[in-house]
């Protein structure tokens, strides 16, 4: 795999990043980034039991919220720790990593539905938006070598914040309805706008870089080479009051 150039601009990525250097200077030896990458699946099926048995008792909604920063510390730290040991395995960390996080996501967010605080078709819509946007960001990747984590300074770490303290607010006494909405509790609304976000960023994100790249590789209709010599050479034309620009396209061909 192509060195990948990592953008991450995220509110707390300072004070995560001290953390995570810190933790890993501290990690005993036997654990593993493998042990990390589980630990990660072991908070997201913690929010899932937590949101499910909420049914029977609200108390379990702390667990779902502890699940969210057990989810944090493990998917957070294994590639981190990783590098900081300089045993790292790029496209065997790479699969597994994002494979997890697909199911994770859909453990967490989906779990959410499984709760009686949202409803399971909001709360399906908000994982298919973050899937979506993990796709563009998987593709920019690929085409790019650019790996962005971030949008609009939010990445993975504040979502989850978000997401404990909506888990928190359903503790309290959330899950009412609001005014004219029969359908909709207040914690519905949130995780609607969350995928909403999530479908906005990946609709806007996916068509600049459609722009961008056809800028760079051609309309389709003529080869990209000849394209730019022929904008080059139409340039000069109208700088120059003259000149061949069919000549110059058929050289560029040549």
């Amino acid at each position: 795999m192509q060195p990948m150039n990592r953008i991450q601009q995220n509110i707390v990525a300072r004070q995560e990043r001290r953390f995570l250097n810190w933790a890993c200077s501290w990690m005993p030896s036997s654990i593993t980034s493998d042990h990390l990458t589980g630990l990660s699946v072991v908070g997201a099926v913690m929010v899932l039991a937590g949101y499910a048995a909420s049914r029977i008792d609200p108390r379990f909604l702390l667990v779902s919220a502890l699940g969210f920063g057990v989810n944090w510390f493990g998917d957070s730290l294994d590639g981190s720790l990783a590098r900081y040991r300089k045993v790292t395995r790029p496209k065997y960390g790479y699969f597994l990593d994002h494979s997890v996080d697909a199911l994770c996501t859909l453990l967490m967010i989906g779990g959410m539905g499984l709760s009686s605080y949202v409803r399971m078709d909001v709360a399906m819509f908000a994982v298919v938006g973050y899937l979506a946007l993990c796709i563009h960001v998987f593709l920019k990747n690929h085409v790019t070598g650019t790996f962005q984590l971030t949008f609009m300074l939010l990445g993975p770490t504040e979502l989850r914040m978000i997401f404990i303290a909506l888990t928190l607010f359903m503790f309290v006494g959330g899950g009412s309805h609001w005014a004219g909405l029969t359908v909709l509790s207040d914690c519905d609304v949130v995780v609607l706008i969350t995928g909403i976000v999530f479908m906005g960023l990946f609709t806007n994100s996916t068509l600049a870089m459609i722009l961008q790249l056809r800028a760079i590789e051609g309309n389709g209709r003529v080869p990209a080479v000849a394209e730019a010599v022929r904008a080059s050479a139409a340039r000069h034309k109208v700088a120059d009051g003259g000149g061949d620009l069919l000549g110059a396209v058929n050289r560029s061909n040549a």
